[in-house]
């Protein structure tokens, strides 16, 4: 940005944070209540106490009741439920054997605990372990993985961006590995789970397995301590397994409507499912959590454009819920997109604005007059709900929140329980989040659309693109 371009900026943003300060103002009564408001607890209490609420299942269509629920004592309008079809994945049992020779040169099998991937194949496959690292593209070209088992890490090297499980899947898979294991880099005997596609089963078979298992498998792999120099029959030979079904099922949307009647709307969203192997309390409880609480501050809002908040199914298993919506509504009337994954957890608030500088400055002008730490982050991922409309144009902010940790923590395991919850982060969030919708939704807010060439140009230069199209996540009309 030039000088100049800087300086024209400035009175824009302080008109915004003036207008921020205004509606802070207008909402206190609203704010105040919600600051001590025992609700949010109570109805995560109610979400986690469902136990699965994986994408298709009955555990996922009573959360969606929960939800409307919630959405009526908000106070939101025109509450309803909105059914779609999507291919349902349902876990079965999964097995990681392995075999190795011993001092005496006799051989030995070991078994380890594994998880299905979500969209895994049910079958069997074996061969050599190959350890790729951090399952990069450029680690994965460093190994030869033709006929092995992929072992890559959950998490990425620092000082670059995150790379997702579906492009260390698809990578791997591509360059001919026959299956793939993923090690969570975190203690505590936790397997994650997590999809390895969107919305389709996937081409091989693939697992989740621990760290400590991990560490006995990257031994055993080609090259590893306990594999002998040279390779030969000796070499350690795994046997994965996964059993698993794919069949048709329904998922649904939870909308509800707040503010005035308007042709031009903002849309405030957070995904309701989980992954069906524990109680999804951080993601996305929290984010649901928060939209319903920031619902309660914006029912009773004067408004200058309506704001549609839809809870959506289907997240974990490829966003299915948001491209329903995407592909249900009038993108042309949409002004903005809200979308809550991951706030709510921690302490402080993250705005991830999808190469929107518009979207960005909102964020930028809440927490300066909030004196609340947001911290904004500008590069774009297709990895959320958000993804549906930005690819299409729409500006939109992710709201998360930090850990300070790399990687998703608890998330995606076993342990992501109630207990881990604190729910003053939720109310805070969504009183933060309420005052950004209104932000979004004011008439001085210009949000232009984003270019798709510049917005291309954007996942290229976050090095996107191969692990997108290994994913089959490249827009075709990007090329």
């Amino acid at each position: 940005m030039t000088d100049d371009a800087a300086d024209a900026t400035r009175p824009e943003a302080a008109a915004a944070i003036d207008r921020v300060r205004e509606r802070a103002a207008e909402f206190a009564p609203a704010l105040g209540a919600t600051w001590t408001d025992d609700e949010p607890w109570r109805f995560l209490t109610d979400l986690t106490a469902i136990g699965s609420r994986m994408a298709g299942s009955e555990g996922e269509r009573r959360a969606a009741g929960l939800v409307a629920n919630a959405f009526e004592r908000a106070g939101l309008a025109d509450v309803r439920t909105e059914p779609f079809d999507l291919p349902a994945w349902e876990r079965g049992s999964a097995s990681l054997d392995v075999t190795v020779s011993g001092r005496d040169g006799e051989p030995a099998t070991r078994s380890f605990e594994a998880l299905a991937l979500p969209y895994s194949p049910s079958g069997s496959v074996s061969g050599e372990l190959v350890d790729v690292g951090y399952g990069t593209p450029a680690e994965i070209d460093e190994r030869d993985v033709e006929g092995r088992i992929a072992v890559a890490s959950t998490t990425t090297p620092s000082g670059g961006r995150f790379v997702h499980r579906m492009e260390k899947f698809g990578y791997a898979i591509d360059s001919g590995a026959v299956g793939f294991v993923f090690v969570n880099h975190l203690d505590g005997q936790l397997p994650p789970t997590g999809s390895l596609t969107f919305g389709e089963e996937a081409e091989a078979v693939a697992v989740g397995v621990s760290k400590e298992t991990g560490a006995w498998l990257r031994e055993y792999a080609v090259g590893g301590a306990n594999a002998p120099v040279g390779g030969g029959d000796d070499v350690a030979r795994a046997e994965l397994s996964v059993e698993a079904s794919t069949t048709p099922g329904e998922s649904r949307n939870v909308l509800g409507s707040a503010g005035p009647d308007t042709d031009e709307r903002v849309l405030l969203l957070a995904h309701y499912d989980a992954h069906d192997i524990a109680e999804g309390a951080l993601d996305n409880g929290c984010g649901i959590a928060t939209v319903a609480t920031a619902a309660d501050i914006l029912a009773d809002a004067d408004l200058p454009v309506g704001v549609d908040v839809v809870a959506v199914g289907a997240e974990e298993v490829g966003l299915l819920g948001a491209e329903h919506l995407a592909d249900r509504v009038d993108l042309d009337r949409v002004k903005g997109v809200v979308n809550v994954d991951g706030a709510g957890r921690f302490r402080d608030l993250v705005a991830l604005a999808h190469a929107s500088t518009a979207a960005a400055s909102v964020a930028e002008a809440v927490s300066a007059a909030t004196r609340q730490p947001i911290e904004v982050d500008a590069q774009p991922h297709p990895f959320s709900d958000q993804w549906p409309f930005v690819r299409r144009g729409v500006p939109a902010l992710q709201l998360h929140s930090d850990s300070g940790d790399r990687g998703r923590g608890w998330g995606h395991t076993h342990a992501d329980t109630r207990d881990k919850v604190d729910d003053r982060n939720v109310r805070e969030h969504a009183m933060l989040i309420a005052l950004l919708v209104a932000e979004f939704a004011a008439p001085e807010r210009d949000l232009p659309r984003l270019d798709r060439d510049e917005l291309a140009a954007a996942f290229r230069e976050a090095d996107f693109e191969t692990g997108m199209r290994a994913a089959d996540l490249w827009p075709a009309d990007w090329d």
